[in-house]
């Protein structure tokens, strides 16, 4: 892991998420990135930087980044950074537009942005009101839930990381050790929206008669402000939740069930709100992938999921307080195993035995994602944060759960989609391009790119010998899959995309308009 995240201030793990991103996004697709080991230098807005790093595209760091001033190295600060970026950003605005497409993604028409350096700056604030925090908060005693509140320092390939709207965010922060009650509310039965199985949300409480009981986020009302009558009914403090590392998805432990609320809140790019469309997505998934992660389960008996069965609103407020149920990866686990978030794994795994640990490892979280998407047009998104991993007694990989169907698609032409809204059929799918892209960066460059490093640290020789070994059961598999194109020409070294978040902030969009850049395969 980073000398500069691990218990460093503030400003130095944002400058190591700053500079990565300049590597990959700025001086990376232009030639300007160059190996100079122990090095890697870049230039950025005419300027020559150089950061020690390993890890391969991980590119983690093994000391203070500099930059070349009067023929001698001087240290980088966060502001030179930001200026640098700003200057290069602003300065080749057709260009980034042009290469900020890909698969399946958006034109972004990019401008200048006067908001990119208070953003950066709020995010390394809020990473340092999380370390504050946590220094006086007591971790859960969960070891699932300890790994979901463990991500201080957020994605390493984004350059806010932690930006988070509104003056209460701490409060409800998963990094913060937070758990709060919820709200309960009982929605009079002709203003109910609901769809699928809710047991689980009957089970939290009584509700009047004639109303249903619909659970809320207290940061969620205080944004929202509702008004409260016969058809919402505020109904007080319910039971303890503890926030995921979404942020605004919950467990709740006394009934055993996760809950996924909608934020009016930007966290990172996105604000995070459950559409209609996504409500009732979850449910339609739901039905639609039980039998097929079932029979991929017979060929990688590994596989877990996380089913959404059903959803619950007020019709006045659909998207505002629209809830939906989640299963608890404890009741997708086998007796003796423990889930802990992917995230976590790739801040510290350090097993005895690495490449035995990691070929068990690919083999569970990668085969099934690959097998889904080719034998039945499935795109999970595997990435850190929406894949936890089953750990046997011994800290071995035995199980992965999959989770988050908001980011699961569905392939054109793959699926009949005939009978749904074409609102909620059209949110399910991906063209087979966009859908390939997303399964690879999600599950090599997110995921398995990070959890590598993390095992192989600065050992380079161990780095490629776990890469050797992935891509020895990549190639096994494609043989069984009748050697599909996209899966050859990834065992053939094609580059990878890697999502662009540095020029997705600058032009201001939405998440999904976020394209790729190019990077290194180490499959190659």
């Amino acid at each position: 892991m980073d000398v500069l995240a691990i218990g460093a201030p503030a400003e130095e793990a944002t400058l190591a998420a700053l500079l990565r991103c300049c590597v990959r996004e700025v001086a990376g697709p232009r030639g300007l990135v160059w190996p100079a080991p122990p090095y890697v230098l870049l230039r950025v807005a005419g300027t020559l930087l150089r950061a020690r790093t390993h890890g391969g595209a991980a590119l983690r760091l093994d000391g203070p980044p500099e930059r070349l001033e009067g023929g001698s190295w001087q240290p980088l600060t966060v502001a030179e950074l930001v200026r640098l970026a700003e200057t290069d950003l602003a300065g080749r605005p057709d260009e980034h537009a042009r290469q900020g497409r890909g698969a399946g993604a958006a034109h972004l028409v990019v401008e200048p942005n006067g908001e990119f350096a208070g953003q950066v700056t709020a995010s390394m604030d809020a990473v340092a009101a999380i370390l504050a925090a946590r220094a006086r908060a007591e971790p859960p005693a969960d070891p699932w839930l300890a790994s979901e509140q463990a991500l201080v320092y957020g994605h390493p390939f984004h350059p806010t990381p932690k930006a988070r709207d509104g003056a209460d965010w701490l409060r409800y922060a998963p990094e913060a050790h937070a758990a709060f009650p919820l709200r309960l509310l009982a929605v009079r039965d002709d203003a109910l929206a609901e769809e699928g199985d809710l047991t689980a949300l009957d089970a939290l409480g009584p509700a009047p008669a004639g109303h249903r009981l619909l659970p809320a986020h207290p940061w969620q009302l205080d944004l929202l402000r509702p008004a409260f009558g016969p058809e919402l009914v505020d109904l007080g403090p319910g039971p303890l939740a503890v926030p995921t590392s979404s942020v605004r998805t919950v467990y709740v432990p006394d009934a055993e069930v996760c809950l996924k609320f909608s934020l009016d809140v930007r966290i990172t790019n996105c604000v995070r709100k459950n559409a209609w469309y996504e409500l009732a997505g979850a449910v339609e998934l739901t039905s639609r992938l039980a039998p097929l992660i079932a029979e991929v389960a017979a060929r990688h008996p590994a596989v877990r999921w996380l089913p959404e069965p059903g959803y619950r609103t007020a019709r006045g407020q659909r998207e505002g307080l629209g809830v939906i149920v989640r299963a608890s990866p404890w009741t997708a686990c086998d007796p003796g195993v423990t889930p802990v978030l992917a995230a976590a794994l790739a801040l510290d795994a350090a097993p005895a035995d690495p490449l035995a640990w990691w070929t068990a490892y690919v083999s569970a979280v990668a085969l099934p994602v690959v097998d889904l998407y080719f034998s039945h047009g499935v795109v999970l998104e595997p990435h850190l944060q929406n894949v936890l991993v089953g750990l046997d007694a011994a800290g071995r990989p035995v199980q992965a759960i999959f989770r988050d169907l908001e980011g699961v698609k569905l392939v054109a032409g793959r699926h009949d989609l005939g009978g749904l809204h074409p609102a909620v059929a059209g949110a399910l799918t991906h063209d087979p391009a966009r859908g390939w892209a997303r399964v690879v960066y999600c599950l090599f460059v997110n995921h398995l790119t990070e959890i590598a490093a993390t095992l192989a640290g600065p050992d380079d020789e161990l780095l490629r010998a776990l890469w050797r070994a992935a891509r020895d059961l990549l190639a096994r598999q494609a043989a069984e899959l009748g050697q599909p194109l996209p899966l050859r020409d990834l065992l053939a070294g094609a580059p990878l995309p890697a999502k662009a978040n540095l020029r997705v902030r600058w032009a201001r969009a939405a998440d999904r308009s976020a394209g790729y850049v190019p990077i290194a395969n180490p499959l190659a």
